[in-house]
């Protein structure tokens, strides 16, 4: 079994590890450390923890207290509801503050428990052990923890930073085809925002990539994490650069509210996202249109879409992205591009040329 690799989240008050490898879920030597206290709490889905709960539980041993809380897997299950749940059952185990949570999933998971632990006696530990493409090179790392409402993604929640990430890529071999293909959205987000070489590298490896090569997975989740890894030392609570890790996050959480939680994966709508924010660029003259056929075509040799679903209603969109986080005094604050690799915040966006992307957003055809 090969040497698992380490990458550290450097903050002004402490630093966390990310363990990338295969099989380290059998490895508990390398991230048990991280659970201090004698009470824990496993939060996992249904799909994932009839995969791998049991070796978790097993793998912290005999001389802790732990408990398990499996929720039902999706998007529309991260809700407040689902929060109370996890409260609950850290009340019925007496978790005190030593206490620790285990999320075990994808990206809803991560959010939800996360947010659990910010929340429960005023923020006790947590680990992140991600079993998605998506979770492993976005929501896993830098803190953001959450859980939505009926009326916007995201919008209850705190910065709360885990104590470890656990990233066992032998996970995806169990991972959904659909799925991988999410997570390959914020793959080429990290390229598009700011590191052209790695989007050109993604270009010349899409195909090992979708045939899920393990050194070419490997190489992606690793430069995607050392790419977030940075932003977020640098800018932990999002007050400048860390902003520019939504490019297309704007248009993709609207549109994931107007069509109903878990109808489009986070990596679909995000892909969707990123192409309308780069063609608004393009419309404001801010980038070329050349760099928006790549990002499309590129999305679309992952099997992506890139185009709004038949039916949307561009008002609508445009009414929901006026709740996003990032917004100042009620303009419109987007995440736009000068092109790959030089994604920018752009404050007090014009609404009408916003409603004019979106109202044509089926847009053309991506041609490889």
């Amino acid at each position: 079994m090969s040497e698992p690799l380490r990458i550290d989240v450097e903050l002004a008050a402490r630093r966390y590890p990310i363990w990338i490898g295969a099989g380290l879920l059998e490895q508990p030597g390398r991230w048990r450390d991280a659970i201090g206290g004698r009470h824990v709490l496993i939060v996992s889905n249904d799909v994932v923890a009839a995969l791998y709960l049991d070796r978790v539980v097993a793998a912290l041993g005999a001389d802790r207290s732990v408990a398990t809380l499996v929720v039902p897997d999706g998007e529309a299950h991260k809700t407040l509801a689902s929060a109370a749940r996890i409260f609950a059952a850290l009340a019925d185990l007496k978790a005190s503050r030593d206490a620790t949570i285990i999320a075990l999933g994808g990206g809803v998971i991560g959010d939800m428990a996360g947010f659990a632990a910010a929340c429960w006696m005023r923020g006790i530990a947590f680990v992140q052990i991600p079993t998605t493409l998506l979770a492993m090179v976005d929501s896993s790392v830098g803190g953001k923890t959450a859980v939505d409402l009926p009326q916007g993604k995201n919008l209850v929640g705190a910065f709360h930073q885990p104590r470890a990430v656990v990233i066992d890529t032998n996970t995806l071999a169990t991972l959904p085809e659909r799925e991988v293909r999410a997570g390959l959205a914020e793959v080429v987000k990290y390229g598009a925002l700011g590191d052209a070489p790695f989007f050109a590298w993604l270009e010349a490896n899409a195909d090992a990539l979708s045939g899920r090569d393990p050194q070419a997975l490997m190489h992606a989740i690793e430069t995607s994490c050392r790419s977030k890894a940075g932003i977020v030392a640098r800018d932990e609570t999002e007050q400048g650069e860390r902003a520019l890790l939504n490019f297309g996050h704007t248009f993709g959480h609207a549109l994931e509210t107007a069509c109903g939680y878990g109808a489009l994966l986070h990596g679909e709508a995000i892909a969707i996202g990123m192409v309308l924010a780069a063609r608004l660029s393009s419309q404001l003259g801010r980038a070329a249109a050349d760099d928006t056929q790549r990002l499309q075509v590129l999305l679309s040799r992952f099997g992506l879409p890139t185009a709004l679903p038949a039916g949307s209603d561009a008002q609508r969109l445009l009414d929901l992205m006026r709740l996003d986080k990032k917004n100042v005094s009620g303009r419109l604050r987007l995440i736009l591009w000068r092109g790959i690799g030089h994604a920018q915040v752009v404050p007090d966006v014009d609404e009408a040329a916003v409603l004019a992307v979106l109202a044509n957003g089926a847009g053309p055809r991506a041609e490889g």
